[in-house]
C-alpha cells in the first residue's frame, strides 16, 4: 500500500515558552486549551504579558491585562506604569559586549543616536584607501574611521595610513554622521564615521596568504593551515556564535525546564563491541590499552541505573573512520538520556528542544514532525534518510507490468523479492542532456550494480524507450497512470531484488535532484527545514563481509519492539527494534533507541546472536542485574546540525578546529612523530617503512 508520512497525535502540553503558551492554564476558565486567549477588544496576550501575570490573584482583579491599545486605559494608570516596568524587567538583557575592557563600543554597534559621543574602537583593519579613511572590523561589524588631514594629527594619519591590513589598531575620536549623499545602507554602521583624534597600533600584520574576505576563493587546505585566519570571516564568525547561542538555548530547555543533569563522562575507557573503529591510547602497562569512547553509551545507561533519572551532556566523542568527507575523527553530540521514558515521550522531548532552542532568524518549526517507518522510507525513497523537500518518489509498478512480455521484468518478478520500479523526473527532457542521463545509468551500474532503462513521454504524448515494442496499450497507459507522466518528463526505470532497485532509483533520485538544480530548475528549498522521524528499523542486519552472520542495525543495546519480542529467540533476522532516527533535509542528525535493562536478554542478544563476548560488557550486564530501570535516549549530531541550520557546504566549516577529510590537523601537523625514547614507557615499537624512515630523519 502507499506509504505516506504520517504527523503523530500529541496529547501532551507543550514544552517550553518557545513552544506554545497555554493562556487558559494562566487566566483560569475560559478558552478552550491550545488557543490563545485575547482581550476583550481582541488583542492577543504575548508571552511576555503571559509572563508578567502569572499570579492568579491579580488576574482575577484584572478585567483587562492585554496594554495594547485603549484596552490599558481600563487599567489604574499607576498600575499600567508598574506592568510595564514589570514587563521591561522580565525581558532577557542585551549581553554587554563592552564589559571588562578599555574599550566603549564594538565597531558594529554604533549608529547615529551616538553621533557627537567620542568613542574607543580596537579591531583589524580590513580597508584603507589613499590616506583618507579605513574600515575597522571586529567580531560584530565594520566601522568607517577617518583619517584626519591636519597638521595637528599628522602622526595620527602617518600611523593609520601605512598599517598593513589586517593590523590590530586602537582608534579614539568622535562619531560624526556621514557627509549627504554618502551613506552605505548595506552597512548597519552606515549612517556614521568616526573622525580619528588618537590611534596606536597594537600588532602589525606582515603579508597575508589569503585575504579575509568570504568571496576571495582559497583552497580548503590553505584554510586549514591557517584557521586562525579563517576564523576572522564573517561566515565563520557568524557560524559559531550560532552554535553557542544553540547549545546554551537547550542547556537551559534540558537542565532549568525539565531537571535533566548535566554529567560529564570519561574519555579513556575500553573497547565497546560493534558500531565504528575506536581510536586506542596506550597504557603504561604492556599490551593494555584504552580507547576513546565513540559515544557515552555505556556510561549514560549506567547513570540510569544509579538512579540519575534524567541525564544530558555536550559530549566529544571519536570514531576511526578513515577518510570520509562528511566525517570527523572528533565530533560533538548532545547526549541524553532517560529512565521510564518510550519512544514517544524521547520524541517530544527533542521536538521541544529544537523547537525551543531555534534560530529566530532561521524562521520558526513546526512539531510533532512527521513520522515514517524504515519500510517506507526505503520503499519510496531508497534510503533511510529521505530528503522530503521534493517529490521524484519511487513506484511500485510490478502490477502495471505484470503481464508483459519484456524478459527481464518477468525474470525479476519470478523472484520471492523481485519488484520492478520506477521514478518519475519531471520536465526531464528540458533539463536533462542525453550525457546526463547515461552518466546516471551508469552510476546505477557502478555503485549497484543496477541496469536502468529509460521512458520519455514526447509532446504528442507517446512513450520513447526501447521497451516501448514490448508494451501494450494497456501497460503504456497504466504506466502513465502510476507514474503520472507528463509531456517532457522522463522516466527511470528498474527491475530486480527489492532492496537493491530502491537505493539505486534512490540515489538516481539524489543526483537527478543535482543535475535539474544545476541546471536551473529551482527543486530543493534551502531555507525550507523538513524534520522526520524514521521508525521500526530492523534490530539486526546480515554483515556485509559475511551474509550468514548478524550485526546491530543501531547498536548492542537496543531493545527489540514489543510486538517482535518472542521472535529474538526463533528469528533475530525478522524483529524490529525501538531504533528511531531524526532526519533533517535528508541528514540523520539525530539517533537513539530505547535499551535493553534485562541482563538475561542482553547476555542473549551479544552471545547467541552477534557471537560476542560478554565478558568485555560484564560490568554493564552486571549492572542490568541490580534494579535497572527502563530507559532510552538519544543523541543530536551537533557539527551536522548546525552546519544545515547555516546551510554550510561541510561540517568543517561550522567547528573551530576541525581536521582533513584525511583526519590530519594542517595547522599543527598532527598526528606527528613521536621519538623511540617517548615509546618506550608504553611498551610499544614502531617498524617504519623506508620512506617514513627517510622522513623522519628529515
Amino acid at each position: 500500500m502507499a506509504a505516506t508520512a504520517r504527523r503523530r497525535r500529541s496529547n501532551s502540553p507543550p514544552v517550553g515558552p518557545r513552544a506554545g503558551a497555554r493562556p487558559a492554564a494562566i487566566f483560569g476558565a475560559g478558552g478552550s486549551a491550545g488557543r490563545r486567549r485575547r482581550c476583550p477588544r481582541g488583542f492577543p496576550f504575548s508571552p511576555l504579558e503571559l509572563l508578567v501575570f502569572t499570579s492568579r490573584t491579580a488576574v482575577m482583579l484584572l478585567p483587562c491585562v492585554c496594554l495594547r491599545g485603549g484596552c490599558g486605559m481600563a487599567l489604574p494608570r499607576l498600575l499600567v506604569r508598574t506592568l510595564h516596568r514589570a514587563a521591561a524587567a522580565a525581558a532577557p538583557a542585551a549581553p554587554d559586549f563592552n564589559s571588562f575592557v578599555p574599550r566603549t563600543n564594538t565597531c558594529g554597534e554604533l549608529r547615529s543616536a551616538h553621533v557627537g559621543q567620542k568613542v574607543t574602537l580596537y579591531g583589524w583593519v580590513q580597508y584603507q584607501r589613499q590616506g583618507l579613511f579605513l574600515v575597522l572590523r571586529d567580531f560584530q561589524g565594520l566601522t568607517q574611521v577617518i583619517i584626519p588631514q591636519d597638521e595637528a594629527h599628522s602622526h595620527v594619519k602617518e600611523l593609520l595610513s601605512s598599517a598593513p591590513l589586517e593590523s590590530v589598531v586602537r582608534v579614539t575620536g568622535t562619531v560624526s554622521p556621514r557627509p549627504l549623499g554618502q551613506e552605505n545602507p548595506k552597512m548597519p554602521t552606515g549612517d556614521i564615521e568616526v573622525k580619528a583624534e588618537t590611534a596606536e597600533i597594537l600588532n602589525s600584520c606582515k603579508k597575508l596568504p589569503f585575504e579575509i574576505k568570504d568571496f576571495v576563493k582559497k583552497s580548503e587546505a590553505l584554510r586549514m593551515q591557517f584557521r586562525y585566519l579563517d576564523l576572522r570571516s564573517p561566515r565563520l564568525q557568524s557560524a559559531l556564535r550560532l552554535r553557542s547561542r544553540l547549545v546554551m538555548s537547550m542547556r537551559q530547555y534540558l537542565c532549568n525546564l525539565h531537571g535533566f543533569v548535566d554529567v560529564e563522562t570519561p574519555t579513556l575507557f575500553k573497547r565497546t563491541p560493534g558500531g565504528a573503529k575506536e581510536f586506542l591510547v596506550p597504557s603504561r602497562e604492556p599490551g593494555k590499552f584504552y580507547s576513546l569512547p565513540q559515544s557515552p553509551q555505556q556510561f549514560k545507561q549506567l547513570l540510569m541505573v544509579g538512579g540519575l533519572d534524567r541525564y544530558f551532556q555536550v559530549a566529544r566523542c571519536y570514531r576511526d573512520e578513515g577518510s570520509r568527507p562528511d566525517r570527523q575523527p572528533e565530533f560533538t553530540q548532545i547526549d541524553i538520556e532517560m529512565s521510564f521514558v518510550d519512544q514517544a515521550g524521547i520524541q517530544r522531548l527533542i521536538e521541544g528542544l529544537l523547537q525551543h532552542s531555534w534560530p529566530e532568524e532561521r524562521g520558526s518549526i513546526m512539531t510533532p514532525f512527521p513520522s515514517m517507518t524504515y519500510e517506507e522510507a526505503l520503499a519510496e525513497y531508497g534510503t533511510d534518510k529521505p530528503d522530503t523537500r521534493f517529490g521524484m518518489k519511487i513506484v511500485d509498478i510490478s502490477d502495471v507490468l505484470r503481464g508483459s512480455d519484456i524478459h527481464f521484468v518477468q525474470n525479476a518478478l519470478s523472484h520471492p523479492h523481485g519488484s520492478i520500479r520506477a521514478i518519475c523526473i519531471s520536465q526531464g527532457v528540458r533539463y536533462l542532456t542525453n550525457k546526463d542521463l547515461e552518466s546516471l545509468k551508469e552510476s546505477a551500474k557502478s555503485q549497484f550494480n543496477q541496469e536502468i532503462m529509460e521512458i520519455i513521454r514526447r509532446p504528442d504524448g507517446s512513450l520513447k524507450s526501447l521497451l516501448t515494442k514490448f508494451l501494450g496499450e494497456r501497460e503504456k497507459s497504466g504506466l502513465i497512470q502510476a507514474l503520472k507522466i507528463q509531456e517532457g518528463d522522463v522516466v527511470l526505470l528498474a527491475a530486480g531484488e527489492h532492496k537493491q532497485v530502491c537505493c539505486a532509483l534512490g540515489a538516481l533520485r539524489l543526483l537527478s535532484a543535482n543535475l535539474l538544480e544545476a541546471a536551473g530548475l529551482a527543486l530543493r528549498d534551502p531555507t525550507a527545514f523538513h524534520f522526520l522521524w524514521v521508525v521500526d528499523f530492523p534490530l539486526f542486519l546480515p554483515k556485509a563481509e559475511n551474509p550468514t552472520e548478524l550485526e546491530s542495525a543501531h547498536h548492542p543495546f537496543t531493545a527489540p519492539h514489543p510486538s517482535d519480542a518472542s521472535l529474538l529467540y526463533s528469528d533475530p533476522t525478522k524483529v524490529r527494534s525501538q531504533h528511531y532516527d531524526l532526519v533533517l533535509n535528508g541528514n540523520e542528525v539525530g539517533g537513539g533507541s530505547i535499551r535493553i535493562h534485562s541482563a538475561e536478554q542482553q547476555r542473549f542478544v551479544l552471545e547467541k546472536v552477534l557471537k560476542e563476548d560478554s565478558e568485555v560488557l560484564s560490568h554493564l550486564i552486571e549492572a542490568l542485574e541490580l534494579g535497572a530501570p527502563p530507559h532510552g535516549g538519544i543523541a543530536l549530531g551537533l557539527d551536522r546540525l548546525i552546519s544545515l541550520i547555516v546551510d554550510a557546504p561541510s561540517i568543517r566549516d561550522v567547528i573551530a578546529f576541525p581536521k582533513s577529510f584525511r583526519g590530519r590537523d594542517l595547522m599543527g601537523n598532527a598526528p606527528d612523530y613521536v621519538t623511540p625514547e617517548e615509546l618506550e614507557p608504553y611498551h610499544i615499537q614502531v617498524s617504519w617503512p623506508l620512506e617514513e624512515k627517510e622522513a623522519k630523519k628529515n
